[in-house]
């Protein structure tokens, strides 16, 4: 009898492992791929998480990589990082009494980023829409503010949680002085 997996292979974990190990040799994709005897674009795929990969492809890119074949499939353990406020990196808006600090970038193989803001009354910060695909996600700290789509801003308290599209027109206007919120961008 075959055992059936109930759940499809991690392929994101797959892909940013593969992605790591590989820039970790130094060897080119169509290198790795001629050494593990699968095609360049097999790989390509694999790297991008859109491949379905056998056993037989990850035991041969595990032996080419010279890594244990549970190190291609396992997600990677998160480091604990730690920002203090007033850290890490911020920008300030030329039209409004808006920074955003950024937390943490978007590693390889994902698409999302996380923002301290902090904003107080004045002039609102106007966004033009980012890349398709893109949603916002906002939690409310401190303060008041109304945000979301120019054509139909939501008024935020402390704790309230609000996801609206990126890649259209958007505002964030705080309403109170000393107001913060957490973003976190993604792009599907």
């Amino acid at each position: 009898m075959v055992a059936v997996p109930s759940d499809r292979a991690p392929i994101a974990a797959i892909a940013a492992s593969l992605v790591r190990e590989r820039r970790r040799t130094g060897l080119s994709l169509a290198e790795v791929a001629r050494r593990a005897g699968i095609a360049k674009s097999t790989l390509s795929q694999l790297e991008s998480g859109t491949g379905n990969p056998s056993v037989e492809t990850l035991w041969a890119l595990s032996v080419t990589l010279d890594v244990p074949f549970a190190r291609l499939v396992e997600p990677t353990r998160q480091e604990v990082r730690l920002v203090r406020r007033g850290e890490g990196p911020a920008i300030a808006s030329d039209a409004a009494e808006y920074s955003a600090t950024l937390l943490t970038s978007c590693p390889p193989n994902a698409r999302r980023d996380v923002y301290l803001i902090a904003a107080d009354p004045g002039s609102p910060r106007l966004s033009d829409p980012h890349m398709h695909g893109v949603v916002e996600h906002v939690v409310l700290g401190t303060g008041r503010a109304r945000l979301g789509p120019v054509d139909d801003p939501v008024e935020l308290l402390p704790g309230d949680y609000l996801s609206y599209p990126g890649d259209v027109p958007h505002v964030f206007e705080a309403l109170e002085p000393g107001t913060t919120a957490t973003m976190i961008t993604e792009q599907y």
